[in-house]
């Protein structure tokens, strides 16, 4: 029987992923320990962008014991909702989890983003991973288990560096990016998007 808890109690077991069909409508779980492999069904993820008050965004790189994309540099933070979880709450206590940050406004970004990477491994990420913004005022304190190393980069030269191939990246930042940029200029003044975009299974 699957359990979770709060996470004000510092403890999740038996922590399962929503299972999603190409539409977005939940259809099950299944335990997170079991979904990526070479089949990985598609599931319920998030992706978040966290910028400080000058819009420089962090950078992390993923610890080098990850299952999928060890070593590899990416947005801030990633992860998945628990079953019955709002994604905003998850975005919240993953950001707290891995880079010990609070207290900032999760605001919705891209509501239907979705992707399929391949590891030279066969490992497959596949994921319906809506995305977010969080904009801080405190310093990153990231947990080793979960972030091998933090950067702060302006928000311009990140993007012309993935854009322009420069800058290497995990491959869902890498599709991620041409969307934010169509956002406009200025990360902090991005328009937030609508929750009813939404597909089913986040809403």
């Amino acid at each position: 029987m699957e359990r979770w808890f709060t996470y004000s109690q510092r403890v999740i077991t038996d922590e399962h992923v929503v299972l999603v069909d190409p539409v977005g409508n939940a259809i099950g779980t299944a335990p997170k320990s079991t979904v990526h492999g070479p089949d990985t069904p598609l599931h319920l993820a998030f992706s978040s962008y966290v910028f400080d008050r000058r819009g420089r965004v962090l950078l992390t790189r993923r610890a080098s014991h990850k299952l999928t994309w060890p070593d590899v540099w990416t947005n801030s933070c990633c992860g998945h909702p628990l079953p019955g979880e709002p994604i905003p709450r998850a975005v919240t206590r993953r950001l707290s989890h891995e880079l010990g940050l609070s207290g900032g406004e999760v605001d919705l970004l891209l509501p239907r983003f979705s992707y399929r990477a391949v590891m030279d491994s066969g490992i497959v990420e596949r994921e319906l991973c809506p995305v977010y913004r969080v904009i801080v005022s405190t310093e990153a304190a990231p947990n080793p288990e979960e972030v091998g190393e933090t950067r702060w980069m302006a928000w311009e030269e990140f993007t012309d560096g993935v854009l322009g191939g420069r800058l290497a990246i995990s491959p869902w930042c890498r599709e991620q990016v041409p969307h934010l940029v169509e956002l406009g200029a200025d990360p902090l003044g991005w328009p937030v998007g609508d929750p009813a975009e939404l597909p089913p299974a986040a809403r």
